[in-house]
């Protein structure tokens, strides 16, 4: 579920900011550095720009000290401004100290804003009720708090995922995409019917997933919400699925936020893990291949014949037959034992080799 973007373009854009650099004259220096000795014309040529921009890019490299005139010629030919090749300076001279300088303005930034985060929530705390509880209207500022909630989140987002599941959009996931790579944490806990029901079945709520990531699944939930670190939560005003997007609440430190977070967590230890592959050290209890651990895996988080079948993609007459061959093969006589064997053999118990939803 993500928006196609790649990582190292947003590496690149930081490595250009820190070193005082446009993206155009990033792209000729990184080309240099590959092609030592390069041209004006093998510059055009190369990133498809005219001679006249290379020439310019290639000189104001030289002179902020990111490239040096070379006094080889041109195997090419090329006569006048074309003969002059140029070759990169050291990454290591003329980065690395404008990447320390950088650190350090982070580093001084972050402290800002860990002051002024203190300075919020000591705020907050001594704030009335009328600034407790902020309520947004309309589906555009309620999908636009949705993400600025997420994005504000820097060790974890807690959510509430009711039934049924809202499709969620290229923005949202580039939001979250950017949150796992910053290592904030995602606890998703989905009620029953929303994993029974989730588009695309078992392996699109498999791919939806992220390192870092991971969700459980409880019979029911009593609201959707999002809660980023301990800061802020958004919950929306009115229950009903389809009015779900009209209003929502956004809530900031105090009693009640304490009190969603109590509900999460206490709800989270009660939630029933998905595990997607057999657990490593663990005893089998009679589990197959992969499907049977999927399958496995359902029948623990509560899951009817009906809805793993259509998780799985096969029929439900099919997944009987499987839960009975798992019964044989675990040598017990019902599901309950199953269950009771499996449970006790350590599959509810999320190992850190498994795959897990």
């Amino acid at each position: 579920m993500t928006d196609g973007s790649v990582p190292g373009d947003d590496v690149g854009d930081l490595l250009g900011t820190a070193a005082g650099l446009s993206a155009d004259l990033l792209a000729v220096y990184r080309l240099l550095v590959a092609t030592p000795g390069a041209s004006a014309g093998h510059v055009a040529a190369t990133l498809d720009v005219p001679r006249g921009a290379a020439r310019e890019r290639l000189a104001a490299l030289a002179e902020r000290g990111f490239a040096s005139v070379s006094a080889r010629p041109d195997d090419g030919g090329d006569t006048g401004d074309d003969d002059v090749r140029y070759v990169a300076a050291p990454p290591s001279v003329v980065l690395g100290g404008r990447l320390a300088a950088h650190e350090v303005a982070v580093r001084r930034a972050q402290a800002e804003l860990d002051t002024l985060e203190e300075m919020y929530r000591h705020a907050g705390a001594e704030g009335g009720a009328d600034d407790v509880v902020q309520v947004v209207r309309g589906a555009a500022e309620v999908a636009h708090w949705f993400a600025r909630v997420q994005s504000g989140a820097r060790g974890e987002v807690r959510a509430f995922v009711q039934h049924p599941v809202a499709v969620t959009g290229a923005d949202e996931n580039h939001v979250e995409d950017e949150l796992v790579r910053r290592g904030v944490r995602y606890r998703v806990l989905f009620e029953q019917a929303a994993l029974d029901t989730f588009p695309g079945g078992l392996d699109a709520f498999a791919a939806g997933l992220r390192a870092g990531e991971s969700a459980r699944v409880i019979d029911a939930l009593p609201l959707r919400m999002v809660i980023a670190d301990d800061g802020l939560a958004l919950l929306p005003v009115l229950s009903a699925p389809e009015r779900a997007s009209a209003a929502a609440m956004l809530v900031r430190p105090s009693a009640l936020l304490t009190g969603l977070i109590a509900l999460f967590d206490t709800l989270w230890t009660r939630a029933a893990p998905v595990i997607l592959d057999a657990p490593s050290g663990v005893p089998s209890v009679g589990v197959a291949d992969d499907v049977d651990a999927r399958l496995l895996s359902l029948l623990l988080a509560g899951s009817t014949d009906e809805s793993a079948a259509h998780q799985l993609g096969i029929s439900t007459r099919t997944v009987q037959r499987r839960i009975r061959e798992l019964m044989d093969r675990a040598g017990v006589r019902t599901r309950a034992q199953l269950g009771w064997h499996a449970a006790r053999a350590g599959w509810g118990d999320e190992p850190p080799g498994a795959e897990r939803l």
